[in-house]
């Protein structure tokens, strides 16, 4: 196996990150099982290096991949041409990829719609190649095809549309317009598409007849201008931008008949405010999550599909805050509402309010319920499992040492999984065999990424005297016995995001930073993904229990290689909420770690979104000392230590204010530091030149600041 210190430098591995995609280009994606069994859908690039995706179909019988749709032939060579509202949808989805990225299929699977360069084409799934325009005249953002497959809804110049999939049917037409100037429709508001999972504005019915419609007004929340400071003569963007403790935007829901009736879904908005989820089932009312501003209260409502009238059929409550949890709330086939809920300190499937999950399992995700059994996706410590519960049996469906998700359909159930020992994740189609409760794998889908050359050396150390998640990568070819090796600490140590798991590709870049000459240490604190009262320690307090575990995880690794850990020079890396604790690290901590690069740090709490900072640090008015407490404004005359600060300036997420408002103390202060603006970059950096090198220059800044 090559290590990455030994690659030419044109083959260098920044070079090939950026390239690749860091490795996820040729990765298959978006699966979409049709209900018969017969074919899987799904979305990947043509290779490791190509970053336009399309449309390919699984023959489950055969094993063999036809191309569906390639962006190229659609769009006959030429580029794509994206509205406003697209590209920042897909700025909250974390998207980079580009051509078809996402589709929507009808109930049985045969037919898939989606965007190309904002404009709308169906392809056939079940035979043939390629796919057919229909013409709408407008920018189309999330298409969604009827489950009977006769119509496609989708969002266009702030309004809900729909047009039928008949090639001689009549022209597009408006389900709802927008009734202001700030008003959308069919789409999701920033607080929820950034922090509570939920990217769609509108659901169809099961039986096609009307949809829900969730109705954005936009005019009460502030209004941010995010600039290109590289072209002065372009005007800077417009961005609505719901800071803590100022107003969100007003999201009413609507049921829309398709003859374009309509009916208001009403619940007590005001202390609900949030519209977290929508799902609806054939066979059942459709289910309404809401939640309140402080979100320590959550109601699930039951809707009548005939007047819009709702019913609370569940409330979840929690001191601190209720979680979101994909997949839920949804009603099974057979009639329990099912949803995931504190019990006993772990995150438990629960059928009526009663849990069904085994302890030792942190339920994360609903993936799908049938007519025999719930599918679900937990964590037992670093692995990720699928679990299948029916008949009053839970069975885990992977094997020990893994990271997988799912997506199932019908009998079929599609299977990602990523191990320690290999950087290619793998996919296998799977369904049960007869009545032995034995799942067989019937195909497998083709990665085409880029092997790396090298595998992560991650050593997950049993003998820490810490009960922080911990992993270690030392040098290629380190042995004990050595010169002592600097420390990087590689967190990103703060909410919804976990950086120890059993899979190797998420420690690629950490491998190359060791064989840099590094021990590199990644630790998950107090705050990352674990049991609920884990997670709930940074309760109103985002800056000491996350510090606290990376010094805790750095001093339990020196003391389990005694030696070989040289702690007079100890670096700190990471980005957005790793950005913010490296800042943190050497503002308030200069005695342990001696240099940091903060990428997009969060430098001031306030200028950060509601959803997200009041779940944690509650209102700013009602709990300003939490605010105080986690400005790295506020602390930047205690700066000592070499500190590089990294910022996108076309960030509407973490906005470059962030770091302008810290550097400028700093520089109020007298305090020397390195601050490096990226034009034209926002929250994610794929661009290839600047991803590249953006690793070559913390490696610079880091080799100067400690000597390494």
């Amino acid at each position: 196996m090559t290590s990455p210190l030994q690659l030419q430098s044109q083959d260098s591995y920044p070079r090939r990150a950026a390239r690749t995609g860091r490795f996820t280009f040729g990765a298959p994606r978006g699966f979409a099982p049709s209900q018969d069994g017969k074919r899987v859908a799904f979305v990947r690039s043509r290779g490791g290096t190509e970053r336009a995706t399309s449309l390919w179909v699984l023959d489950v019988t055969s094993g063999t991949e036809r191309l569906v749709a390639d962006p190229f032939d659609l769009l006959t060579g030429g580029s794509e041409d994206l509205s406003a509202q697209e590209r920042s949808r897909r700025e909250r989805m974390r998207e980079a990829g580009a051509g078809i990225t996402g589709f929507a299929t009808d109930a049985p699977g045969t037919l898939a719609c989606y965007a190309l360069s904002s404009r709308l084409f169906v392809s056939d799934l079940t035979a043939g190649s390629g796919g057919r325009e229909i013409p709408v005249g407008a920018a189309v953002i999330d298409p969604r095809l009827s489950p009977d497959g006769r119509h496609i809804a989708f969002a266009a110049g702030g309004g809900l549309h729909v047009v039928a999939t008949a090639t001689d049917a009549d022209p597009s037409r408006p389900l709802a317009s927008p009734d202001g100037t700030d008003v959308t429709y069919g789409l999701a508001d920033f607080a929820a598409a950034e922090e509570l999972d939920r990217h769609r504005g509108y659901w169809w019915s099961p039986e096609s007849d009307a949809l829900l419609v969730a109705r954005v007004d936009e005019s009460d929340v502030d209004v941010w201008h995010i600039g290109d400071p590289e072209n002065p003569a372009t005007p800077a963007a417009v961005h609505r931008y719901p800071a803590a403790g100022t107003p969100n935007a007003d999201v009413t829901l609507w049921l829309v008949a398709l003859d374009g009736t309509r009916h208001p879904v009403a619940w007590d908005r005001r202390a609900f405010p949030y519209l977290v989820s929508v799902s609806w089932a054939p066979g059942h009312p459709p289910l309404v999550q809401v939640m309140t501003r402080r979100q320590e209260r959550a109601q699930i409502l039951a809707v009548d599909p005939a007047t819009a009238a709702t019913t609370v059929v569940h409330e979840l409550a929690d001191s601190d805050w209720v979680d979101v949890v994909p997949g839920t709330p949804l009603w099974a086939p057979t009639g329990e509402l099912v949803t995931v809920e504190v019990v006993d300190d772990r995150y438990a499937l629960c059928l009526n309010a009663a849990p069904v999950s085994p302890a030792g399992v942190q339920v994360r995700a609903v993936l799908d319920a049938t007519v025999d059994a719930i599918f679900v996706a937990g964590t037992e410590g670093p692995d990720q499992h699928v679990y299948r519960y029916g008949g009053g049996t839970w069975v885990r469906l992977t094997e020990p040492g893994s990271v997988n998700v799912a997506r199932s359909a019908g009998d079929l159930l599609v299977l990602t999984t990523a191990t320690l020992g290999a950087t290619c994740s793998r996919t296998s189609v799977r369904s049960p065999a007869g009545g032995t409760g034995d799942w067989v794998e019937r195909a497998t889908v083709r990665h085409l990424v880029d092997d790396p050359g090298f595998i992560p050396a991650v050593q997950i150390p049993a003998e820490l005297d810490t009960h922080i998640p911990t992993v270690v990568l030392m040098p290629t070819g380190w042995a004990p016995g050595s010169q002592p090796l600097p420390v990087l600490m590689d967190p990103y140590g703060g909410p919804h995001h976990r950086l120890v798991h059993s899979s190797a590709r998420g420690f690629l870049e950490s491998q190359w930073w060791a064989d840099q000459g590094f021990c590199v240490i990644v630790a998950d604190g107090r705050g990352t993904p674990g049991t609920p009262s884990w997670e709930r320690t940074v309760r109103l307090d985002l800056t000491n229990p996350p510090l606290e575990d990376q010094v805790a995880a750095l001093h339990a690794v020196a003391r389990a290689w005694p030696g070989v850990l040289d702690l007079e020079r100890v670096a700190i890396r990471g980005w957005s909420f790793g950005g913010y604790l490296s800042a943190l690290a050497v503002l308030a901590r200069p005695d342990v770690f001696h240099a940091a690069v903060a990428g997009a740090p969060v430098a001031d709490w306030r200028l950060y979104d509601t959803a997200y900072t009041e779940r944690y640090l509650g209102l700013p008015s009602e709990h300003p000392d939490a605010y105080d407490a986690g400005s790295l404004v506020a602390r930047a005359p205690s700066l000592t230590r070499p500190l590089m600060i990294i910022h996108g300036l076309a960030d509407d997420n973490v906005v470059a204010a962030h770091s302008l408002r810290l550097s400028s103390a700093l520089l109020a202060a007298g305090r020397p530091h390195t601050f490096l603006p990226l034009s034209g970059v926002t929250h994610m950096t794929p661009q290839e030149v600047v991803a590249e090198n953006l690793l070559r220059l913390q490696l610079d800044f880091l080799r100067q600041a400690m000597g390494a």
